[in-house]
């Protein structure tokens, strides 16, 4: 396979950061070089009692090698799996880089994991530690840990009620982090000698079509391949200088871990982590990005509330954002015209500095990634001024495989041409093959599933594309069945429908959700139980009749009621209609062999899914 803990050979004529990322060992390796660089400059900050406060580099180094050495202490060793369960905050940061600095592999998982989730995590990776933030999250791992045995110590980031337990320790984050931080660095700096760019750096579980997550086992070339292709293009294209980066997406998940985390490190960037979805706004203005990685339902909404401010402003105001979007989309079809050079700059002088102000005025490029941005949305924000870029990847490649970017041309219906040190090729049948140190070293514990994904060193992507006359790749159509929902988080639908068809009350279940905001079913009622419940309520036995009862639907709700109570926030099914008739061969809404025709029902009720998004 690819990995090799060999360094790809550094060009000479690169820029110095893609020189140290090329060379690192791994991304301890990496990190340490950019501490001992930037010493005392701030690194990472929070908000606390109204103000925002950093912690420098020095500082988190000194907690990230103390760390380590004391997970060491209490009988972590080579190899060990440690789950982080937290939100995003500077103690997770920490937390991922001691894991690895202490020979370990880092386990993210998240917040909105139920107890089901996590036990399965920990069975499956065998994790002998995790990380918990706070008391909240406490309970659901506790449990986890009761049904597996899996796991001798939790390490509380807060103070953490002592519960008794036999089966593991407790320990406390202060106490993990004390010690002789010199000494600890020698020892860290020893041992990261020894870590090589073909081990394994962490699992990230992602849901596979059969429902189950799967540990995708990233290791740090893969990562370190990623930060070299995404730094390429910020040196290329807008050049580095003191970059910054909010912090929102959840870290457990691989595309804020890599692009979010990982990536400013590679170019001695400061994080800033926000407060919430409630304070994003605010936060950005106060923390002045210089980079945004974000999933595109932010920018749909960021949007709205944009064009809903501007239309308030009066006639000036909305003449302004019409011809900026107008110019916009001449630009972009090579029609741009002379006379429409006064107008671009009477909007760059008066609209644009604004919108740029509520993104902090420093902003360089947002990237959008983890879900397909519509194009509409990235042309929107390019008129207003600022530089959308759309990322395309899997957790399997690291995540990211490609990114539009200026030089290339932005042209918002692609994703862009593929980064440094990423080849991609289309197979035969239109699948998207990508090959390169950033494909996974395969799935953990799953060779079968491995040899599924990786065919002589091609990832296999599931996505259908092309690539266009410049080199930028064109997604058209999913061939996986996974739901990937606007905000960039993967649901597997043969896991939810599984749960539905259990239940007494439900035949068949078809879940959908593809670049939308939740989960929604149609449901085919059990024919057997309808008719004992039109007999308990004294109703006639009539399918569409029933479907058409109040009670009879919220009995129905019932069954999707008792799902949920087992599905993360993601997966929980909120709204559901019911089909005309049972999905079968005969209306051509299932294959022989029983599996059922997502495209052919999707289309037949297409209305009926789109509506329960209004209202």
């Amino acid at each position: 396979m690819h990995a090799s803990n060999i360094p790809p050979v550094v060009n000479p004529a690169d820029d110095p950061i893609l020189q140290d990322v090329d060379s690192a060992r791994n991304l301890v390796d990496l990190f340490l070089k950019r501490a001992e660089e930037k010493g005392d400059a701030p690194f990472l900050g929070r908000k606390q009692d109204g103000e925002w406060r950093t912690q420098s580099w020095s500082e988190v180094a000194d907690q990230v090698c103390l760390l380590a050495e004391n997970l060491r202490k209490i009988g972590l060793c080579d190899g060990d799996r440690v789950a982080l369960v937290s939100e995003n905050r500077p103690e997770w940061c920490i937390a991922d880089l001691a894991i690895m600095a202490a020979g370990c592999v880092s386990v993210p998982t998240y917040v909105t994991n139920t107890e089901r989730d996590h036990a399965h995590i920990l069975d499956n990776s065998g994790a002998r530690a995790v990380f918990v933030s706070n008391e909240k999250l406490l309970g659901p791992v506790v449990g986890a840990i009761g049904q597996t045995g899996i796991a001798d110590h939790v390490i509380g980031i807060e103070d953490l009620h002592r519960k008794q337990a036999s089966s593991f320790e407790y320990h406390n984050w202060t106490d993990l982090i004390a010690g002789d931080a010199a000494a600890a660095r020698i020892a860290v700096k020893a041992r990261a000698e020894g870590i090589n760019r073909g081990d394994t750096a962490c699992l990230i579980y992602t849901s596979g079509t059969g429902g189950a997550p799967r540990g995708v086992k990233q290791h740090h070339g893969a990562i370190l391949c990623n930060i070299a292709g995404a730094a390429d293009i910020v040196i290329d294209d807008f050049g580095v200088n003191d970059e910054r980066f909010l912090s929102f997406l959840p870290l457990s998940h691989a595309y804020e871990h890599t692009a979010g985390q990982y990536l400013p490190i590679g170019l001695s960037g400061e994080i800033y982590y926000s407060e919430g979805l409630e304070k994003l706004a605010s936060n950005i203005e106060e923390v002045q990005p210089t980079i945004m990685v974000v999933v595109p339902r932010l920018f749909e909404v960021l949007r709205t509330r944009i064009i809903k401010q501007i239309e308030k402003q009066g006639r000036i105001a909305n003449f302004m954002m019409d011809n900026a979007l107008k110019i916009s989309e001449k630009s972009k079809e090579g029609k741009k015209r002379k006379r429409d050079r006064p107008l671009d700059l009477l909007v760059e002088k008066t609209l644009r500095p604004k919108i740029r102000a509520k993104f902090g005025g420093r902003i360089k490029a947002m990237v959008s990634g983890g879900a397909p941005l519509n194009p509409e949305v990235g042309n929107f924000f390019d008129a207003m001024g600022l530089t959308m870029l759309q990322g395309y990847g899997q957790t399997e490649s690291g995540p990211i495989m490609s990114c539009n970017r200026p030089a290339a041309g932005l042209k918002m219906d692609t994703v862009g041409p593929p980064m440094r040190g990423v080849e991609v090729k289309i197979a035969e049948d239109g699948e998207i093959l990508c090959r390169g140190e950033l494909v996974m070293d395969g799935y953990w514990q799953n060779d079968a599933e491995t040899a599924r994904t990786i065919i002589d060193g091609w990832l296999h992507t599931g996505d259908i594309g092309h690539l266009d006359s410049k080199g930028r790749i064109v997604i058209t159509d999913r061939k996986k069945d996974m739901i990937v929902n606007d905000k960039g988080d993967n649901v597997a639908p043969q896991k939810i429908e599984g749960m539905l068809t259990l239940q007494p009350e439900i035949a068949q279940a078809m879940v959908s959700g593809d670049k939308r905001p939740y989960v929604v079913g149609l449901i085919v009622p059990d024919a057997e139980w309808a008719l004992e419940w039109a007999r308990a309520n004294d109703e006639k036995f009539d399918m569409k009749a029933l479907q058409d009862l109040p009670a009879f639907k919220n009995a129905v709700r019932g069954a999707l009621d008792r799902v949920n109570k087992d599905l993360s926030v993601t997966e929980k099914v909120r709204q559901f209609a019911f089909a005309d008739e049972a999905f079968s061969i005969e209306n051509e809404e299932m294959t022989p062999s029983m599996k059922i025709r997502r495209h052919k029902i999707r289309d037949r009720y297409q209305d009926q899914i789109g509506g329960l998004y209004r209202g």
